[in-house]
């Protein structure tokens, strides 16, 4: 806990005056290929929103743009939602924020 107040002290001690969006590490929060999207080889790219809370934690969400299927779509919010997010700043301190997160679902 003492590792995360010193990180938001320091960033909070910076004059920031506009909004920074939340942003979540990408490495540490994937999403499963729905199982019917593999077999139909459905593959696209869903753009969403999040309103990201001061701790990291999604309040809200919504889809902007869909991948063209129903399933990517819907595994890639929930599974996003659950992410902890790094927190977006007002004025430099931790502030709740609404961020957009495009999630490409691709097939190797």
């Amino acid at each position: 806990m003492s590792v995360a107040a010193a990180l938001l002290v320091s960033v909070s001690s910076a004059a920031f005056a506009a909004e920074v969006p939340a942003s979540f590490d990408a490495k540490n929060c994937k999403a499963d290929y729905p199982k019917a999207s593999l077999m139909n080889e459905e593959q696209g790219t869903v753009s969403m929103s999040f309103l990201v809370n001061a701790d990291g934690s999604v309040a809200d969400s919504k889809l902007d743009k869909s991948s063209g299927f129903k399933n990517l779509d819907k595994a890639a919010i929930k599974a996003l939602t659950a992410c902890k997010f790094k927190p977006g700043t007002k004025d430099g301190a931790a502030a709740q924020t609404w961020t957009k997160v495009d999630y490409a679902w691709k097939l190797d």
